[in-house]
């Protein structure tokens, strides 16, 4: 879930009241968020980078509140502020209208063909007369970049421009050249680059690098001119200078350069609604028509209001209460869907407006009505069938032999199930194209790049946390690793497998075997090579040569145990022997 933080006195200062952390947590959950944390900018600073950098910081408190991922129209103040008005029926939700401009003529973005090798669509609007404040100014900033991040998919999908139109004249061409023809004065640089010295320049930038990747191995880069030859940007790396907005900017020109228009769409309206309430006509956005390739002309914003029809009782039988058609529609219309009784039959008439881009389906209307109404409002009833709830048998063998191994003097730990490509190969002295992982497509970090397909590495990695513990640390955890499976429709099939880690001044090698016996024989399985259990001698990479043995019952392997290998403890930042068990626990069953 994307968070939000916003200041809190500026926040009661929009909302027209003053609440109590308490208070503000509860209307947070109401509204279906939830206030994750009340902080400061020095705090945040003082716990990432020391008490030293955080002196001279703001003390101004921060609300770090979490919103529903395809709820983009809550990601500023603006539309935060806006949805908690209208829910608690202090305001009407506000009607947005597309203007045409005084002059009769829209401002015109052409595309060009050549754009269809790299980013083929556009949209484009106006916010004339608007007033900006620093806060103001800075929330414009921040929306722009949780927007990037979630619907725009880090710019791959949609790269937002925004630009003082006072200062560059249309129409404006948005074209595709090659990397050497493209040389401006990027945001906030003293000198005009061309576009390869341009990616050089950004590839230590810790913002601008994570988007290179998007285009630099293009044949041709997307840039947007003016009629004067003025670079306004180029998408979805960087803007021009020239063009740069600031707090003295009165009329905006906000441009959405798009491999997907339907995201384009929906983030050109966002944007235009979210700030619209700040222009002289407050609501209003100034049309402007966008050219394609061949001489289809569109005008944006589009600013959709669609209705949809919806009966109570349907409303009613899936939430679980006994409403009137009248009180649904009140319920509605607090969660920003203006809706009235139509007919006698109970139907309901909801107007979505284009800042409601998440309602797809009638389940997303029956989800509003229902928080609305307050999920602590719902009677518990009993449900209406007649299968009888069991607890599924893996994970009923996995909370008994949880209890037991706890009972052996064993501490249980629940790591990440994502993690490095080196936690899981390298550290343990593997090659990553033999461990099945499931990679990560877009991981975030270094960190999270792979599904874990062994426990063992995120045990050391907790071992290691805590290495100024007293001695012995033991250790175990029982999860799903995640393999590669041909045989399954989606590629991959988690796996339950019990690890366990014994560190100390000596191996402990009986340790980690002494647990291997008791699991064995909290499970019934005697030892005996026929239909018990036995070990055998084996070679593996991650342990030390001659101390490792395999696990075989019921007539298959079932993992390892042994004394891990010195090179894979120092990797780990461990100083002392460790002996480790890995099994799977799903033949048991």
């Amino acid at each position: 879930m994307p968070t939000v933080s916003v200041k809190r006195d500026l926040l009661f200062e929009s909302l027209g009241r003053e609440y109590t952390d308490e208070e503000f947590d509860e209307l947070c959950f109401e509204f279906g968020l939830e206030l994750d944390e009340i902080t400061s900018e020095k705090d945040i600073i003082s716990k990432e980078q020391g008490d030293v950098k955080a002196e001279g910081a703001s003390d101004v408190i921060l609300y770090k509140i979490d919103v529903p991922a395809n709820r983009y129209d809550l990601l500023c103040l603006e539309g935060l502020v806006r949805g908690l008005q209208v829910f608690k029926e202090r305001t009407e939700a506000p009607r947005y209208t597309r203007v045409n401009p005084a002059d009769g003529e829209p401002q015109k973005l052409i595309i060009t063909e050549e754009t269809a090798l790299v980013r083929p669509h556009a949209v484009a609007a106006v916010l004339r007369n608007i007033t900006f404040t620093k806060d103001r100014y800075e929330s414009f900033i921040e929306l722009q970049e949780k927007l990037h991040q979630n619907v725009c998919r880090k710019r791959t999908l949609v790269a937002i421009g925004t630009h003082d139109l006072d200062t560059i004249s249309g129409p404006f061409t948005f074209t595709a050249k090659p990397p050497a023809d493209i040389k401006f004065k990027p945001l906030n640089q003293s000198k005009e680059y061309t576009a390869p010295e341009l990616m050089n320049l950004y590839k230590t930038d810790s913002h601008l690098r994570h988007f290179l990747h998007i285009i630099e191995d293009k044949p041709v880069y997307p840039v947007i001119y003016d009629s004067n030859g003025i670079v306004l940007s180029m998408p979805p790396i960087i803007n021009g200078d020239h063009s740069k907005i600031s707090l003295n900017t009165k009329n905006v020109f906000i441009e959405c350069t798009a491999t997907d228009v339907t995201k384009a769409k929906i983030v050109l309206d966002m944007v235009v609604t979210m700030f619209s309430e700040y222009c002289d006509k407050p609501f209003t956005v100034e049309a402007a028509e966008v050219v394609y390739p061949y001489g289809k002309t569109c005008i944006y914003p589009e600013l959709p209001y669609r209705k949809e029809t919806i009966t109570s009782d349907f409303i009613n039988k899936k939430v679980g209460f006994n409403e009137t058609p009248e009180s649904i529609a009140k319920l509605l219309t607090r969660m920003y869907l203006k809706s009235e009784v139509i007919g006698e039959g109970g139907e309901i008439e909801v107007e979505i407006p284009p800042t409601r881009s998440d309602i797809i389906h009638a389940c997303d209307i029956v989800e509003d009505a229902a928080m609305a109404y307050g999920f602590n409002n719902l009677k518990r009833t009993i449900p209406r069938t007649y299968t009888i709830a069991n607890q599924f048998p893996l994970n009923k063998l996995t909370e008994l032999l949880r209890q037991d191994l706890a009972a052996a003097g064993f501490t249980e730990a629940l790591t990440f199930a994502l993690c490095s490509q080196e936690d899981i190969a390298e550290k343990l002295n593997k090659d990553i194209s033999s461990t099945k992982a499931a990679h990560i497509a877009n991981p975030k970090t270094a960190e999270f790049q792979v599904a874990r397909t062994t426990l063992l590495a995120g045990l050391l990695k907790t071992v290691a946390a805590n290495r100024k513990m007293p001695l012995p640390l033991k250790l175990f955890e029982i999860s799903d690793v995640v393999l590669k499976d041909e045989t399954r429709d989606v590629g991959a099939r988690n796996n339950r497998r019990l690890c366990a880690v014994y560190y100390n001044k000596s191996p402990g090698f009986e340790v980690i075997h002494g647990l291997l016996d008791r699991t064995m024989q909290l499970l019934d399985v005697k030892p005996g090579r026929e239909k018990g259990y036995y070990i055998q001698a084996a070679e593996d990479s991650t342990f030390f040569p001659g101390r490792c043995a395999e696990v075989f019952a019921h007539g298959q392997s079932i993992g390892r145990l042994g004394v891990l290998h010195p090179d894979v403890i120092n990797k780990f930042e461990l100083t002392m022997p460790c002996s480790a068990l890995d099994i799977d626990i799903e033949p048991f069953l």
